[in-house]
């Protein structure tokens, strides 16, 4: 009998402005208690920040920043011979996006003081330069993998 559950595959739809599928998911996973049309908004006004600030587009630095932010290693937690072990494992892209995305939502619900859209825009334009709270995280992660390199034989 299988011990691990059915994964169903999530179907995201295209953002209205961009048609892309990767604002469409970021969108969704920005979304809280069903209010899609908020996340929309937020997500909008820091491109247009993102934009008045650098001067490069908005869609452009969420993509650099979605892709530095991305990791290439996760742990995972191997119970084995009494002892749990943390086993370092390759991720795969979807996935990758899909840390990266709730990273870099994390680390701007975070920082405190302003709207949530300018705090957003900060978080993509220092992800962007690969700097920021998100790429903390993602280089924290690379590193416990590298420690925990002696267990690789267990996934």
């Amino acid at each position: 009998m299988a011990r691990k559950k059915r994964v169903h595959r999530k179907y995201w739809k295209p953002d209205v402005e961009y048609n892309s599928l990767l604002v469409g998911r970021f969108i969704g996973h920005l979304t809280m208690s069903g209010k899609r049309s908020v996340a929309e908004t937020i997500v909008y006004e820091s491109f247009d920040i993102i934009h008045t600030k650098t001067k490069k587009g908005g869609l452009n630095t969420f993509e650099q920043a979605l892709k530095n932010v991305s990791p290439l290693m996760e742990l995972k937690s191997r119970r084995i011979g009494g002892s749990n072990y943390q086993v370092p494992i390759p991720v795969a892209g979807d996935r990758r996006a899909t840390i990266a995305m709730r990273w870099i939502i994390n680390a701007s619900r975070a920082r405190k003081g302003e709207k949530m859209a300018i705090r957003l825009a900060e978080e993509f334009i220092d992800a962007s330069e690969k700097k920021g709270s998100a790429i903390r995280k993602r280089e924290d992660t690379h590193r416990m993998a590298e420690a925990n390199k002696a267990f690789a034989h267990f996934a």
